[in-house]
């Protein structure tokens, strides 16, 4: 770009202002003598109401009669309040008003009112009421002037109705992004989709010369924080063009037609700065489908409209790329994603293991690492989520370093954090009772001896009874060795008999049911609904699925699409599912009783336990087992039939 252009742009906007000064000065002058005579004639109409029009005579007649109470002598007027009218309330009051008869002497009538016992107001003289009113107009018109000034700068700067159809579309320059693909980590796919973009914007002629046209627009589709605004900051970055970013709110306005003019303003400043990318955060704001079921918004469908018809308006050639992105990809005009449009969809998903170990690397760059942390665990047990997640993650870990008074984070720091990510922070001032305790206690290692007694279970790297902001009183953390992408039947079957293990050791050792399992048992529900209506696991459905999963990039909630019989049966099923899950765990460990009680009491000692230590207590109640090639007979103590003595 030649930098003497830019500064002959910039005298010639300096300029300008110089040129229109007069003009401006002269359309506020005009607006505000307009506006006093409106405002004086509106005055004078609504203070003529007030009183009632009589003629001299009429008030020479009431003086003469002594009816006269009240009188006001300006300079142009006579205002006064006869007797009759002083007897009525204040409020049903009205004077009367006569013109003042010319070459009569005002401080002469005025003296004789006030012998005849007449309130009269000070004489306002014919100079004395031309000076008060220059006064009055002068400031008023003065101070009217100066924001009619304002307002009419504001209008010529920013265009017609003071910059309100402007587009408000932050444009950002190469330099000014400095975001490219080495910034994000974990979205390899969606970046060999936009690779062909950026060397289109790179070298169009290699497209032109044979043929080819780029898509005009591809829509960017993922989770909350997957990354899809950087994603298209990187594409900028890389092509090194301007970059307009607006979000979708922006563009509809409470007035109808200001969305529709932003866009135009939109695509006019893309279009003297081409080749260029235009990306729209949140398209579903202005791309919703339209249709009358639930009314019909004029505003947001002449902004769709107008936003369609640029896009169809300006040639691939000319470099523009229109990008978008959005979590609700269902609810959008299929006028939107026809060919020629958006038509190339992206999907920035959550990242797999090695997606997130490369994210936590981009965001430990600038964060100083102690020789002990290993970032391969932390993506192993941060399953499911995404870039946004994973940089709490480590700003969370580098803020309790400091807060440690440490250098370094450590391993420790990025454990901790995701954990306070699961459950929130230790409550150091709940107090729990000795009952209540052991409750929780045995509730955790319930969960805890079902996973690691399991074939198909994850395996468990901690238990504690430390209480937590978010609620729970103790927590179960597993861990999968692996990321797995299926799961089948018994693996599901299992994770129901962890979830529903912690209930299962309440009703074995104490004989109670507790509020404790209820977000337990929620996620256990939800699991055995979902093996009936969408994974087809069900006996008696079979293979045919009764649920269909809308938002799938938002809450991902399945709602029910069948018969109410049929929905009666899948109540029946998910029941029947959850009653045999809990059979099986309390039947695992009725079976290795003395075991969730050494392994509850050592919790209640040490109150956080890690997973080695819990297989090495199941590890040392099997190894008699393993030597000796078959089960001991032992025989059941008074403790194991009987439930906890008092300790």
């Amino acid at each position: 770009m030649d930098p003497n252009r830019n500064d002959q742009n910039r005298n010639q906007n300096n300029n300008e202002p110089e040129k229109d000064k007069p003009k401006n000065i002269w359309t506020a002058l005009i607006i505000t003598l307009a506006l006093v005579l409106i405002f004086s004639w509106i005055f004078n109409a609504v203070s003529n109401s007030q009183y009632t029009e009589t003629t001299y005579s009429d008030f020479l007649d009431a003086k003469d009669a002594g009816n006269l109470a009240e009188v006001e002598i300006r300079y142009d007027r006579i205002v006064y309040l006869t007797k009759d009218e002083a007897k009525k309330p204040a409020q049903s009051q009205k004077a009367c008003y006569t013109g003042l008869r010319s070459g009569s002497d005002v401080m002469e009538l005025a003296a004789e009112l006030h012998a005849m016992g007449v309130t009269v107001n000070e004489p306002i003289t014919e100079d004395n009421s031309f000076i008060m009113m220059i006064l009055y107009y002068g400031i008023t018109i003065a101070v009217l002037f100066f924001f009619m000034r304002m307002l009419t700068k504001r209008m010529s700067a920013d265009g017609a109705m003071g910059g309100f159809g402007k587009s408000k579309a932050k444009m950002y320059m190469e330099k000014q992004t400095g975001v490219t693909f080495k910034d994000v980590a974990g979205q390899d796919e969606a970046k060999e989709s936009l690779v062909e973009i950026i060397d289109f914007l790179h070298n169009p002629k290699k497209y032109t010369d044979i043929g080819a046209k780029l898509p005009k627009g591809a829509l960017l589709v993922g989770s909350p924080g997957t990354g899809k605004t950087l994603l298209a900051k990187a594409v900028a970055g890389e092509a090194g063009v301007p970059f307009f970013s607006i979000s979708g709110s922006d563009f509809v306005e409470m007035f109808v037609g200001m969305g529709a003019s932003r866009v135009r303003d939109l695509f006019q400043q893309a279009a003297k700065v081409a080749p260029c990318i235009i990306f729209i955060d949140e398209i579903d704001a202005v791309g919703r489908a339209r249709d009358n079921r639930f009314g019909n918004n004029s505003e947001q469908e002449q902004t769709l409209n107008q936003l369609l018809s640029e896009i169809d308006g300006f040639e691939p050639s000319k470099g523009i790329v229109c990008l978008a992105a959005t979590n609700r990809p269902e609810i959008l005009d299929k006028a939107l994603l026809r060919p020629g449009r958006f038509d190339r969809r992206i999907i920035v998903d959550r990242p797999n293991l090695q997606g997130r170990l490369d994210t936590l690397k981009v965001h430990t760059r600038k964060i100083k690492l102690s020789e002990d942390v290993d970032l391969r665990k932390i993506a192993q047990a941060t399953a499911g989520a995404v870039g946004a997640d994973l940089a709490n993650l480590v700003n969370e870990a580098a803020l309790r370093a400091v807060r440690l008074g440490r250098k370094a984070v450590n391993q420790e720091d990025l454990m901790v954090s995701f954990e306070t990510v699961i459950a929130g922070t230790e409550k150091k001032n709940t107090v729990l009772t000795d009952m209540e305790k052991r409750l929780v206690a045995y509730h955790e290692v319930g969960h805890a001896l079902v996973a690691a007694l399991e074939k198909h279970a994850q395996p468990v790297s901690k238990i504690t009874i430390v209480p937590h902001t978010s609620g729970a009183l103790g927590y179960t953390m597993q861990m999968p060795e692996e990321e797995k992408f299926l799961n089948t039947a018994e693996e599901l079957i299992t994770e129901l008999r962890t979830l529903v293990g912690g209930r299962a050791a309440e009703q074995l050792v104490f004989g109670v049911q507790t509020t404790g399992a209820s977000n337990d048992l929620q996620r256990a529900t939800g699991l055995a609904r979902n093996m009936v209506t969408q994974y087809g696991m069900s006996k008696e459905l079979g293979i045919m699925t009764t649920a269909s999963v809308q938002n799938a990039y938002l809450d991902g909630q399945a709602y029910m699409d069948c018969a109410q019989t049929t929905a009666a049966q899948v109540d029946g099923e998910v029941k029947a599912l959850l009653d045999q899950a809990l059979a099986d765990a309390s039947r695992l460990l009725r079976e290795h009783r003395s075991l969730l009680d050494e392994v509850s009491e050592y919790l209640l000692v040490k109150e956080t336990i890690t997973g080695d230590e819990l297989m090495a207590y199941v590890n040392a109640e099997n190894a008699p087992k393993l030597e000796a090639g078959t089960e001991p007979e032992n025989e059941p103590t008074a403790e194991q039939t009987e439930g906890p003595s008092e300790r």
